[in-house]
């Protein structure tokens, strides 16, 4: 009998996790900020974006943060569509576009940045790859942090240098941002210039990729 009860205690808090993370992409759930305050923040409208075989470039020169500079730098673009994992037999398609780079601060330290942009064929599809991410990070315990009502961070560890991994959702695009500190930094001393990276490495990907005279996407 106990065992029962236990196992639906697990199968309740299972499901409170997945609908509390539902409700936070469709605009209902009222994030915290890291000071506890509510987020009044919001994100940009819905546009429609263009993949690239050159993602890096729309990085090129942009300061990151203070005292940041961008080093050496990678494209890996594939313009073959993919099939994302579906509902009802239907598998969406999407094409990725990705960048990789090197990054020193003031002090002359290497961080890494990485950015993972998809573009789907509507912009239903980008929103429902969106909720599947933040319900797997919720569910596995990752605390997804609310940025806007679509878009949220958590963070990361890799191998040995604190990180912060941002996802955002804008009409056909899905965009993830990872940024890591230095080797033995602690979270403590990097977390705002990571904040400050990943937001604005997101924000110019989001803007270069975007369609400026395209309209809104249909869903």
């Amino acid at each position: 009998m106990r065992r029962s009860k236990e196992a639906e205690l697990r199968r309740v808090r299972l499901a409170a996790l997945i609908t509390s993370a539902a409700m936070a992409v469709s605009g209902c759930f009222g994030g915290k900020d890291d000071d506890g305050g509510a987020e009044k923040s919001t994100g940009r409208a819905p546009g429609v974006h263009g993949w690239t075989s050159s993602p890096c470039d729309l990085l090129a020169g942009a300061s990151l943060a203070d005292g940041f500079t961008i080093g050496s730098t990678a494209d890996r673009a594939d313009p073959e569509p993919r099939e994302d994992v579906g509902e009802k037999g239907v598998r969406p398609r999407y094409r990725q576009t990705r960048c990789l780079v090197d990054l020193r601060d003031g002090d002359g330290a290497y961080w890494k940045l990485s950015t993972s942009a998809a573009v789907y064929e509507s912009a239903e599809q980008a929103r429902r790859a969106y909720r599947v991410s933040r319900n797997l990070d919720q569910v596995h315990g990752r605390e997804p942090r609310r940025v806007h009502e679509t878009a949220y961070w958590i963070p990361v560890d890799g191998r040995g240098r604190p990180g912060r991994t941002l996802q955002l959702w804008n009409g056909d695009l899905r965009l993830a941002v990872s940024a890591y500190g230095p080797y033995r930094s602690s979270e403590h001393e990097v977390r705002e210039d990571l904040g400050r990276i990943v937001e604005n490495a997101a924000r110019l990907m989001e803007d270069g990729l975007r369609s400026h005279d395209a309209s809104s996407p249909s869903t």
